[in-house]
Formats: structure tokens, sequence, C-alpha cells
């Protein structure tokens, strides 16, 4: 069986940005992508450094991936089910219907968005109703009619956030949570409305979002509404070899981008610090170089 120089695990921006520099690198690479990224998510970006005019998700993804394709580097479909340290010539990976090894791994499998109790998700998200990313688009928002749904403390952290672009904001707890005190005399100092809602409470309009308050009775109109429920980092893999992670999940990493387990890296959004593309491409480039200096060197013939 050949062995790889590295194998990344993820297709999204971390991944093809660490496929692009390691084939340029002439290494032996191969990416698994598993489908789907939440860069899909994003129906136009205008903090993604270098398109002034905006660019959708997808469309930066299909520009990285014929990237990679240029030096190529291919993505493939598919998905690692189990990673492990086979000796010293590095990782088998196995999926389905084959095996691979690889004297290197970059993970970069992100995280999922923990689904919000709204109907039409996708729909709603695409049109641009409900965002996900205040970082991403909340000078999109400045002045308008804001909501944050979510559970928690979290949801009330992006609310103070989002009080940079608007004064309209309210704050949409779902079910019976009560906030630390701090925190509810923040959000009341910034202006803040807090309302309680129930789980099916959010319903899609032809402008907007309502939600429906059964404290007050009343319906409560929003032009966009920021879902905060948090998300789950996609670190079984590492979690099987044993790499250290923080409580959320998230792996902790060198300044290299190696994890506690020599030789696996990752990038992107499963790792501890900012979700946020133009990171993951930083992060996937670190790691890459990492990688290539790590191994032994190829002299050109």
């Amino acid at each position: 069986m050949p062995i790889l120089d590295c194998l990344i695990i993820g297709g999204g921006p971390a991944g093809l940005t660490a496929a692009l520099y390691l084939a340029r690198f002439k290494r032996r690479v191969v990416v698994i992508d598993g489908g789907w990224s939440r860069a899909e998510w994003i129906t136009l970006s205008h903090n993604i450094p270098g398109f002034p005019e905006g660019i959708s998700g997808p469309t930066y993804h299909d520009r990285l991936r014929h990237q990679a394709q240029l030096y190529g580097c291919t993505p493939e479909k598919g998905y690692v089910h189990t990673l492990r340290w086979r000796d010293e010539s590095g990782f088998l990976a196995e999926m389905e219907d084959r095996a691979i090894l690889a004297q290197t791994v970059i993970l970069a499998t992100g995280v999922v968005e923990n689904k919000p109790p709204v109907p039409h998700l996708a729909d709603a998200v695409k049109c641009g109703l409900i965002r996900t990313c205040p970082i991403c688009d909340g000078y999109e928002s400045r002045d308008k009619r804001i909501a944050v749904l979510g559970n928690g403390p979290h949801a009330a952290a992006e609310a103070l956030f989002l009080r940079t672009y608007s004064s309209k904001l309210t704050l949409l707890l779902v079910g019976d949570v009560a906030l630390p005190y701090p925190t509810h005399e923040a959000l009341i100092q910034n202006g803040i409305e807090i309302l309680q809602i129930g789980s099916e409470a959010i319903e899609m309009q032809e402008h907007g979002v309502a939600a429906f308050c059964a404290a007050d009775g009343q319906s409560h109109s929003f032009d966009v509404v920021y879902t905060a429920f948090g998300t789950t980092a996609q670190t079984d893999l590492a979690a099987s070899l044993g790499a250290r992670m923080d409580d959320a999940g998230r792996l902790f990493v060198s300044a290299h981008q190696e994890t506690s387990v020599t030789g696996l890296y990752a990038a992107g959004d499963l790792v501890r610090g900012l979700n946020q593309i133009s990171v993951a491409n930083g992060e996937a480039a670190i790691a890459a170089t990492a990688v290539h200096n790590a191994l032994p060197r190829v002299p050109a013939a």
C-alpha cells in the first residue's frame, strides 16, 4: 500500500487551502471530502479579503476546489470512519471501500450548527432572514430590527456583540432560561429587550421573521434573526487518538497547528479560536507548511 505524505480529512476552506499548499510543495496528498461545508450556508459575504463586492459561500468553495485541482489535487468524496496510529510509517485511515496510509494527517472536519427551532431553515438562511454569524455580516444588519434566538449566555453574548450595529435588538430565549444576573443586567443597560418564547414560536414572513411571546400575547416582528445555539465540533477521529481538547470539544494545537498527537495537525473551526474563513485559511497554510517541513526533503531531479 503506497504511503501518502499527508492525508487531509475535510474538504471545506481549511482542507482545500492545506491541499493547495501541499500540492504546490510537490507532496503526495489526498483530500477526503465528506460532501458538505458550513461555507455553503453563506449567501453573500463581504468580509472575505479580496472580494470587495462580496462572494457567496458556494462560489468561494468552488474556486478553492478548482485552485487545488490545478495542481493535481482533486478532493475525493467519502468518509473516514476510523483513524489510528499504525507504526513509525504513520497513520491508517479506514473508509468503507478502502484504507489509506499517510505519514501525517491534517484534520479539517469543522463543526456543525446545533439546529435552531426554525421552520424551513434552509430557505430562511438562503434568503437572509436567518443568519448564523454576526462577525460575518453584522455590518449588513446595521439599524435593522434584529433578534438573537438562543437558549443561554452564548445568545446573550451575541446580542451584546450586535449592539454595535443596531439599537433595535431583542434576545429571544427559547424555553425557561435563567440568565446569570450580570449578563441580564448588561442586556438591560444596553437597551436589549428580553423575551421568553416557546420552541414553535418562530414564523417566517414575506419580508421578515415573527416570534410569538406567550407572556405578553403578542407577535413581534424582526428584519433578521441570528441563531445562537452553538456548534458541535467534529472531533471524533482526533478523540479516538487521544488528542487534547477543551470542554467544548475544540482541539488544542501548537503554534504550528499540531495537536497533542505527533503528526496529527488540525485547522479551521474544530480548533479553539475564531470561526472565520480567513482564520481557517491561515491555520491551513501554517499546518501545511509545518507538515512539509517535518517530512523528509525530496530534492528535484
